[in-house]
């Protein structure tokens, strides 16, 4: 029987990352500076949106496990052999792709590069009991460390090529929304108009990006009593005359999350959905207006809070009123350090990234029934923030037809 290798390299074509080598190598920096507090000799990162910050491959893990290694010199991505030479293309550093021959490879080539009976850092928000388990059982660490809320950290301040890439991203998640825009009309369905929107930001991601790879952008456009989650997946279901309705565009780019979200009404608006409508629009407003270095997200949830109260609409509030944008996915990833929510203590300073978006859900029977909401995208900049959401809000303008 020919010997089956348990892991080995798989290295074609050229590099083709989202970031120069200097951005990887500042926040592989960063990542050491949190080793080396923690007295971790050896990050073992397991979960999508750390692996593809610190190494820019984002992975496909189809039930297979994956993981960036990282030690004082070292910095391998662990793939599985399914996926080729692709991993080490879009990987910062080395690449080594486990076989599937026998089982636990992936742990035998996680181990080639930590060592056994070291201290290691994991993700415990992300790592399974019984990958836990397998760690223990192949590496013997003398320790294990949970980095994950210090990578969080690190995350939550955007670097300038982020902020470039997050401005790009929002700049196309606005022509999507103009796109679902021009498609509403009285019987399209609500499929349609998304797929609209979704075509013109895959077609505008792939002109701004060539060397990108393209997944995962998408539109979740929603009518009538479909409004009233936020995450409310597209149906079939038929625009009426009068409809409430929620465009939401969300471009990927690299594992990058945008995001154009706005209510809008097909034909006309009544009189008591316009008092709402308003309602929310002014809370966007103050909102944004509260967005600025030395705020703490709790105090900014605070006066949206009072603000909403004060006009009896608080019960109606759907959740917190704005988060944090980097490598983050409806499937993976969140900064949960940077929300807009009152128990979040977190101090806003300049490079964060953060979104207002209130929404008030009015339950049907209601006068005014429906979702209503606003989504921009805000740098904190040295003296207050840059709004780079760029579509228009509000009954002037997103009454269609």
């Amino acid at each position: 029987m020919t010997d089956r290798p348990q892991y080995f390299r798989f290295h074609q074509g050229e590099k083709a990352l989202p970031f120069a080598a200097a951005e990887y190598e500042v926040r592989l920096a960063g990542l050491r500076r949190i080793m080396a507090d923690r007295d971790v000799a050896v990050a073992i990162l397991t979960s999508m949106h750390n692996v593809a910050y610190y190494s820019g491959f984002l992975y496909c893990a189809f039930g297979r496990p994956y993981a960036l290694v990282v030690t004082a010199h070292d910095c391998v991505t662990i793939s599985a052999g399914i996926d080729g030479g692709q991993p080490s293309r879009r990987s910062f550093g080395d690449n080594l792709t486990y076989t599937d021959w026998e089982r636990s490879n992936f742990w035998r080539v996680v181990r080639s590069v930590a060592g056994i009976g070291r201290v290691v850092g994991y993700e415990a928000d992300h790592m399974s009991v019984a990958q836990s388990q397998a760690l223990r059982h192949h590496l013997h660490p003398t320790g294990l460390i949970d980095v994950a809320p210090e990578t969080m950290q690190q995350r939550m301040r955007k670097s300038e090529a982020e902020r470039e890439l997050i401005r790009a991203g929002a700049a196309v998640a606005d022509m999507g929304g103009e796109a679902i825009r021009d498609a509403i009309k009285p019987g399209a369905r609500e499929i349609d108009v998304s797929m609209a929107g979704r075509d013109a930001m895959e077609l505008e991601i792939a002109k701004r990006f060539p060397e990108a790879e393209y997944r995962d952008t998408w539109v979740w456009f929603q009518s009538g009593i479909n409004t009233d989650g936020a995450h409310n997946p597209v149906t079939a279901r038929e625009l009426q005359e009068g409809d409430i309705l929620s465009l939401n565009t969300f471009p990927m780019i690299s594992g990058y999350y945008t995001a154009l979200e706005r209510t809008l009404f097909l034909g006309s608006v009544d009189e008591a959905s316009l008092k709402i409508w308003e309602a929310n629009v002014a809370a966007h407003e103050l909102g944004i207006s509260l967005l600025k270095p030395g705020a703490s997200c709790a105090e900014v949830t605070a006066e949206i809070n009072d603000f909403f109260a004060e006009r009896d609409l608080l019960q109606y509030r759907s959740f917190g009123y704005g988060h944090s944008f980097g490598v983050l996915s409806h499937y993976y990833g969140r900064e949960a350090g940077l929300e807009l929510r009152e128990d979040i203590e977190t101090i806003l300073e300049p490079g964060m990234v953060i979104s207002m978006e209130p929404m008030l859900t009015i339950p049907e029977g209601e006068p005014g029934a429906g979702g209503y909401r606003e989504h921009d995208i805000l740098f904190i900049t040295e003296d207050g923030n840059e709004n780079i959401t760029g579509f228009p809000y509000g009954p002037e303008h997103n009454v269609v037809g």
